[in-house]
């Protein structure tokens, strides 16, 4: 269980949600993005618990596709949103558009939920009792919440506005170098998928 909840952690990664979420911060008053955030942690926690009660059911029986094909499409969508880190950088992607709680649904997905936890969420229904899936699940949502509102009031508590400039430079160099091991995780995704798939085929 711990495993499994480090492991999720690593691919949710909170250190570079925050820097994605680092525009949304600057627009926003401390109490609503508090509320937005907190809003886009139990959509995301929703939808990993459904994937956690049916696991692969939803991908074979509801949509009738295979998983690994899942994989390939998520490992694109990765890399293409690497491409788009690299070239552009933050003015790519979170906007607020009036309405907080579409801002919470734009969060959620695909920054929290995406191909690769909903692949781990699948992986915890198979090795781990439905209540340690849940409890691990509720663990990652609170983790992953302390940490982003915690990096926010780091960043709040300085006071020089050089200090900030400073930071804010390297969070948004951190974002860009980050795109590109986003770019290899999706390309690994596509890689693995298809792998799987010839190996299924030779069987």
């Amino acid at each position: 269980m711990i495993a499994a909840i480090f492991s999720f952690l690593v691919m949710l990664n909170p250190f570079a949600l925050f820097l994605y979420l680092k525009p949304v911060m600057k627009d926003l008053s401390d109490a609503d993005f508090r509320t937005v955030f907190l809003k886009a942690s139990m959509i995301s926690f929703f939808i990993y618990l459904v994937f956690l009660l049916f696991g692969d059911i939803v991908f074979q029986k509801v949509f009738r596709i295979n998983f690994e094909s899942f994989r390939i499409f998520g490992g694109i969508v990765l890399f293409s949103f690497a491409y788009i880190f690299i070239v552009q950088g933050k003015k790519a992607f979170i906007q607020i558009k009036g309405d907080l709680h579409d801002l919470a649904s734009e969060i959620a997905l695909p920054f929290m939920v995406g191909a690769g936890t909903i692949s781990l969420t699948i992986l915890m229904s198979e090795q781990l009792e439905l209540w340690q899936g849940a409890l691990s699940l509720v663990i990652i949502m609170l983790v992953n919440f302390m940490a982003i509102m915690g990096l926010k009031f780091i960043r709040r508590s300085m006071r020089s506005k050089k200090v900030q400039t400073a930071f804010d430079k390297n969070m948004e160099l951190l974002l860009r170098i980050n795109g590109f091991f986003l770019g290899a995780i999706g390309v690994d995704m596509v890689i693995t998928g298809i792998s799987n798939l010839l190996e299924a085929a030779r069987v």
